[in-house]
């Protein structure tokens, strides 16, 4: 198969670096595969060539407009591919017109965010060949909110992207991190990789760990970038959280973190199912997360974590806290979340599941 993928920009979010996986994949399993973004470089722009992989980008030099995608139909029509697969917001929202420009070609939405989808994503959904949600919950939407017909929609899942190694880890490298910011051996470190964002809300986060005893030994690792960063670093400080919150910055391979932490802590506003909450149970970590479209499918609530309402930063203290106090509960809580993180989110069996799809949407007839 000849596979387009089609992506705004490759910064360093969770659908980013799904797009990255899945098209390294495709052409690792043998299909002529190009990755076609708007603006060129970004965070996660592949370092390394893949044989059968190709890397276009639509502007010549990064206006920093992420709608721009100057020649899409005409780079998209000179390609001939069997399947175009559009990720994230933006590359969703030329479905509609990549699929009446290849009427031969399945051009397939995703829906793989929680935000206020756009007039011009909306209209591509009832237009493109397939839909693939990537949560039950994101099919619930698409079904309940937007009409769409469920014969129309896929569930396939986020893969995992940072899944633990064969290796096992070395108890010095997870030691010398913790004691890098400042963490004693009995500290229970409360852990959040995602980026800055106002929906994903850090903030949250930063307002829970005020709320914890002035005693409890815990601290609260940040890891990403993004535009609300600043604003969480003024809010610990205003509430004089210096020695409790580390920012850690971005980082290519969060692994360390997982596997130095305790706790995976939670409280986005808006989501479809997140890689963070994915990755950190496969590194066994438990999670307590506030609850959102597509959330309770990344854990057990009540067997590998606790799923707790928004905006109740006392109660997500106390639960950290109690959580917290017996590490057999904790240990106990992250063996029954790795299993399922690993028997439910491989990155094996979701490229399998992506390229059986693509298979058996390209043997279909055209679309009229």
């Amino acid at each position: 198969m000849k596979i387009l993928v089609v992506q705004d920009f490759l910064r360093s979010g969770g659908t980013e670096r799904q797009s990255v996986l899945l098209a390294s994949a495709f052409a690792r399993a043998g299909h002529e595969t190009t990755l076609v973004t708007f603006r060129p470089g970004g965070a996660l722009q592949p370092a390394q060539a893949i044989d059968r992989l190709k890397i276009r980008s639509l502007q010549s030099r990064d206006t920093k407009l992420d709608w721009w995608a100057p020649g899409l139909i005409r780079r998209a029509k000179a390609l001939a591919p069997d399947i175009v697969l559009c990720m994230g917001r933006m590359a969703n929202c030329y479905g509609g017109s990549l699929q009446k420009a290849l009427p031969q070609a399945a051009v397939i939405s995703t829906l793989r965010t929680g935000k206020q989808l756009p007039w011009a994503f909306r209209r591509s959904l009832t237009l493109t060949r397939h839909i693939i949600a990537n949560s039950r919950a994101a099919q619930e939407h698409l079904v309940q909110q937007h009409q769409i017909a469920t014969d129309r929609i896929s569930v396939v899942a986020n893969a995992l992207v940072f899944g633990p190694t064969d290796a096992a880890p070395n108890p010095a490298d997870r030691e010398q991190l913790r004691e890098q910011h400042g963490a004693a051996p009995t500290d229970f470190i409360l852990l959040c990789v995602a980026m800055f964002r106002p929906e994903k809300n850090q903030i949250a986060l930063i307002e829970m760990a005020a709320r914890l005893p002035a005693g409890f030994p815990a601290q609260l690792w940040l890891a990403g970038e993004g535009s609300a960063l600043e604003s969480c670093r003024e809010r610990a400080d205003e509430l004089n959280l210096g020695d409790r919150i580390k920012f850690l910055g971005w980082h290519p391979d969060p692994r360390p973190f997982y596997r130095a932490a305790d706790l995976a802590v939670h409280a986005s506003k808006r989501e479809s199912l997140s890689n963070f909450l994915i990755e950190a149970q496969a590194h066994g970590l438990p999670a307590v997360a506030c609850t959102a479209r597509g959330i309770d499918e990344t854990f057990i609530d009540g067997e590998s974590g606790h799923l707790l309402p928004q905006d109740d930063p006392e109660q997500f203290a106390d639960t950290v806290r109690n959580v917290c106090q017996d590490r057999d509960q904790l240990q106990s809580l992250g063996e029954r979340g790795r299993a399922h993180a690993l028997a439910h989110f491989s990155a094996d069996a979701q490229i399998k599941a992506h390229l059986d799809l693509f298979k058996k949407l390209s043997s279909l007839p055209p679309t009229a």
